[in-house]
């Protein structure tokens, strides 16, 4: 495969596509193309679109309130844990409307999803229009593998908008005048057509590319998402079962990297390594994004230090002097550079994502799970009161943290930020760049083959095959030490729960959860809760909302922050609302509101079919 190799045209087109893609929307009516055929005479330009969609696609995942987190918050493993403002999407019934503040740190990403979802798809469709400009392709192989590869990036985008928004609309071109004539596109009719594209894309991207590239093994995991959401089970085997059975990519079950030689280590925590990640003998990651110091155009939210940020987003805020030790004294420091520094060892976080206690608690059955031992899993009372000026005046320096004292009283005075567990092994990132380390430079897995197999047991498990259901879903716990589950064991609860385990922090749960919503609205298969759904009541009545209501301890229990917020969610937030700037700024034509947000009232039917040109 014939890489970009000149990196002058590259720094050039990159730059220029950041500059020009910053200053307006996609789907702003005075957004024009400036790309020319002229321009991409040579494929390594051509190949300069992609690297686009790679920066676009890496953004999900870094930053503080990285967009991963407000995916996170809206299911059933976790909520938004910053308690000290009224902004962040907690009240969702009365935060979360089409005019609201969608795409700020201190609120939610939501309107990112909107915005660099179609940002990835004007990329996409850039490489696409331009497929035949280069004249110096090395082959008719590589002049597919780059289409195939643009269909990939397009298709994901319009996968996670349609799990997102639901109905959205639909452009297969570049636009290069103004265009104020958007109409909504019926979420099956999108869905055909990237399965469409991928399908062309299985046969012609292969597998041994730079890390960082599209792969064969994430074309056809993607595939399997479409396949699914479609309700195409067999396929939907199928397409997983080219990765799980093609001889490329195999589950790490070994000790391997950076830490190998460390025996108080595992294989779960060498799996989650930065050093690891991207490494040839790492034969689990489908698709990464890249994540280095010092590299070019590495910035996150217009700095230059940006990095991860995980621990910052999902660790407690347990250097907040509201721990107190029994005693009564402010018992912790997130100071580096103590006699008990805890800050270096697990990151300074301040609780955004605040997991349930499903996630914490609920969801682990066995002892041995790697994913939830000691030293990859931490718990508040493996932390030691810390403060300096506790030694020689508190008995408890030194000591592990009490949630209680011997009275009864909690020794916290904010729990849904400061107390609660969470998965050291994915989260801690080293971070050379902080005084207090937020979480550094890594790569990120994208799709994993542990993904793969759950897929396609998911697959084996809407068919009725719960045999090979649990096969797959074993495959997974077994390299975790976890006990291997019956086929009597299996539905689809059971396989959201082994995603949770797996890829907490990894996977977009809200997306997840609204394809399998709608599965279960599209077969009228009726779900463990014994209930039925159906597309007609999708916004009233869906698993989504009731699967959250079962598994979430804050969502309409009453619980409110200390700003007195009360944490809320009701039904038609299986889908987010489009962004009014959207839909006013589309004059000449119509895009749908999600129902029970205002302006769906106005809704017209969704195109059933892709329009001539």
């Amino acid at each position: 495969m014939k890489l970009i190799k000149n990196k002058k045209i590259f720094s050039i087109l990159f730059f220029l596509c950041m500059a020009i893609s910053c200053k307006k929307e996609y789907l702003d009516p005075n957004n024009l193309s400036f790309y020319t055929p002229e321009a991409f005479k040579s494929a390594d330009a051509l190949w300069a679109t992609l690297v686009a969609c790679e920066r676009n696609m890496r953004i999900e995942y870094y930053g503080d309130a990285a967009p991963i987190v407000t995916e996170t918050i809206y299911s059933d493993i976790a909520v938004e844990g910053t308690t000290d403002k009224p902004g962040p999407a907690q009240d969702l019934n009365q935060a979360i409307t089409p005019d609201a503040q969608l795409n700020h740190t201190d609120y939610n990403k939501i309107g990112w999803y909107w915005n660099e979802g179609y940002r990835g798809i004007r990329y996409a469709n850039t490489a696409i229009k331009y497929i035949d400009a280069p004249e110096d392709y090395s082959s008719e192989a590589e002049r597919n593998q780059l289409l195939g590869s643009a269909y990939f990036h397009r298709a994901l985008r319009y996968y996670r908008l349609t799990q997102q928004f639901g109905d959205v609309p639909l452009t297969l071109e570049e636009i290069s005048e103004p265009k104020l004539d958007y109409y909504t596109t019926k979420r099956e009719v999108i869905l055909r057509r990237m399965k469409e594209d991928l399908e062309f894309a299985q046969e012609w991207v292969p597998d041994n590319v730079n890390k960082g590239q599209v792969t064969k093994g994430a074309v056809s995991h993607l595939l399997t998402k479409i396949n699914l959401a479609l309700g195409l089970f067999d396929e939907a085997i199928q397409s997983a079962s080219n990765v799980i059975d093609g001889g490329v990519y195999k589950l790490m079950t070994n000790r391997f990297g950076v830490d190998a030689n460390d025996a108080t280590r595992n294989v779960v925590w060498d799996l989650h390594r930065p050093e690891n990640k991207s490494l040839a003998s790492n034969t689990e990651g489908l698709l990464l994004v890249i994540d280095r110091l010092n590299i070019d155009g590495n910035t996150d939210n217009g700095t230059t230090i940006g990095g991860t940020q995980s621990m910052r987003n999902a660790v407690p805020y347990w250097g907040n002097t509201g721990l107190l030790t029994p005693a009564g004294n402010g018992g912790m420091s997130d100071q580096p550079n103590i006699e008990i520094d805890q800050v270096n060892t697990y990151g300074r976080g301040i609780g955004r994502v605040r997991p349930t206690w499903y996630t914490q608690k609920g969801m682990w059955k066995d002892t041995t799970d790697l994913r939830h031992a000691p030293g990859n899993w931490m718990d508040m009372e493996d932390l030691v009161y810390n403060r300096p000026s506790l030694k020689g005046s508190d008995p408890y320096y030194g000591k592990h943290l009490q949630l209680r004292n011997a009275q009864g009283t909690i020794l916290s005075n904010d729990t849904i930020r400061q107390w609660f567990g969470w998965p050291h092994y994915k989260l801690f990132v080293e971070d050379p760049q902080r005084v207090q380390p937020a979480g550094g430079k890594s790569d990120w897995y994208i799709f994993r083959l542990a993904e793969t197999y759950l897929l396609r047991a998911e697959a084996y498990f809407w068919k009725g095959d719960i045999a090979m259901a649990a096969a797959d879903i074993n495959k997974v716990r077994e390299r975790a030490l976890a006990a291997p589950i019956t086929a009597a064991d299996v539905n689809i609860g059971t396989i959201l729960d082994e995603r949770a385990r797996e890829l907490y922090y990894e996977e977009p749960r809200k997306t997840e959860l609204t394809r399998i919503a709608y599965i279960f609205a599209m077969t009228g298969k009726t779900a463990e809760n014994g209930k039925s759904y159906t597309l007609e009541a999708f916004s009233e009545n869906n698993y989504f909302y009731d699967r959250v209501m079962a598994k979430s301890d804050f969502y309409n229990k009453g619980v409110k922050t200390n700003f007195g917020v009360t944490y809320t969610m009701s039904p038609y937030h299986v889908l987010w609302p489009v962004p009014i700037s959207a839909i006013n700024g589309n004059s000449l034509g119509h895009i749908n509101q999600n129902k029970g947000y205002a302006g769906s009232e106005t809704n017209l039917p969704p195109l059933e079919e892709i329009p001539a040109g």
